[in-house]
C-alpha cells in the first residue's frame, strides 16, 4: 500500500435530504406490500368478482326497471364510476389485517426497530393499498366497456381517474390500518370492517344520486369521501359525465382526508406492537 493510499480518506456517502430519505423508505415498504400480490394475485381476482356482478346484475336489472332518476346519463354509465369507487372500498378497507398478520408473524417489529420513520412506514403501506386498486379499476373498466358503459379514454382522464383511485384507496387503507391499530385482533377487525363498508358505501353517490337521499343521509354523505372520490370519477370516467362539486374540491377532501389519517396512523402505528 503507497503513502498515497494511506492518506486517502474513505469515501462518505452523502446522507439523502430528510424528504428523499422520506420517499425512499415509503416506497420500500410499499413494494414490499406489492410484492404479495405477484406472489399470491388470487385475491385480487376474487375481490374484482364483486364489481363485476354489481355492474352485470344489480345495475343491469336497474337500468331496465328506469327507478333512479340520473338526468342526461344513462344508468350504467352512471353506476360504473361507483361501482369502481366501492371496487376500491371494498379492496382497501381490509387492508389492515394484513398489519395484524405481520404482527404476529414478527414483521412488524423489525419494521419499527428500522431506521425508518413511522410516517413513512404507514405512508408505504397506503401508497400499496392505492396501487393494489388500479387492478381492479382494469376490472372494472374492461367489464364496463363490455356491457357498453360510455368510457372516456383519453390520456388525460385516465391519468385523473388513476390519481382519484389511488387517493381514496390509499386514504381508507390507512382508515383500515387506524382500525386495526385499535382492536388489535383479526377477529374483532373483520367484524368492524364488515360494518363500515355497507355505510359508508350507501351513504355516497355511488349509486344514486345524493339529491334522492332524505336531508339528515344528505349530511352524512357530504362528511363521506366515497361521495367525493365519486363524483370525481364521474366526471372524468364517462362521457358526459357532471361532478356535482368542483374537481379541486373533490381531489383536495380526498387529499386532506388522506393526509389527516397519516397522521394519526403514524401516532398509533407503533401501538399495534404492544
Amino acid at each position: 500500500m503507497t503513502s498515497l493510499e494511506r492518506a486517502a480518506p474513505p469515501v462518505a456517502w452523502a446522507e439523502p435530504p430528510p424528504a428523499v430519505r422520506f420517499l425512499l423508505d415509503a416506497w420500500t415498504v410499499a413494494q414490499g406490500e406489492l410484492r404479495k400480490i405477484a406472489h399470491d394475485p388470487t385475491e385480487l381476482l376474487t375481490r374484482a368478482v364483486q364489481p363485476v356482478l354489481w355492474l352485470l346484475v344489480f345495475g343491469q336489472v336497474l337500468a331496465q326497471a328506469r327507478a333512479i332518476p340520473t338526468g342526461s346519463l344513462g344508468y350504467m354509465d352512471f353506476l360504473a364510476p361507483g361501482v369502481l369507487a366501492q371496487s376500491a372500498l371494498f379492496s382497501a378497507i381490509f387492508f389492515g389485517i394484513a398489519v395484524i398478520w405481520e404482527r404476529d408473524l414478527g414483521v412488524l417489529h423489525k419494521y419499527l426497530v428500522s431506521p425508518a420513520s413511522r410516517l413513512s412506514l404507514v405512508s408505504g403501506k397506503a401508497l400499496a393499498g392505492g396501487l393494489r386498486a388500479l387492478v381492479q379499476a382494469v376490472v372494472v373498466y374492461v367489464a364496463a366497456a363490455a356491457i357498453g358503459v360510455h368510457l372516456q379514454i383519453g390520456v388525460v382522464q385516465i391519468l385523473g381517474v388513476t390519481v382519484v383511485v389511488v387517493l381514496g384507496a390509499a386514504g381508507f387503507a390507512t382508515f383500515s390500518l387506524i382500525i386495526a391499530c385499535l382492536v388489535r385482533t383479526r377477529e374483532r377487525f373483520m367484524g368492524i370492517g364488515q360494518v363500515l363498508t355497507m355505510p359508508l358505501f350507501f351513504a355516497s353517490s355511488a349509486i344514486y344520486p345524493i339529491a334522492l337521499m332524505p336531508s339528515w343521509l344528505q349530511v352524512v354523505a357530504h362528511l363521506n369521501p366515497l361521495t367525493y372520490q365519486v363524483d370525481a370519477l364521474r366526471a372524468m370516467m364517462v362521457v358526459g359525465g357532471t361532478s356535482t362539486f368542483p374537481i379541486v374540491l373533490d381531489v383536495g377532501v380526498l387529499t386532506f382526508a388522506l393526509v389527516v389519517l397519516l397522521l394519526i396512523a403514524g401516532r398509533l402505528y407503533p401501538r399495534l406492537a404492544m
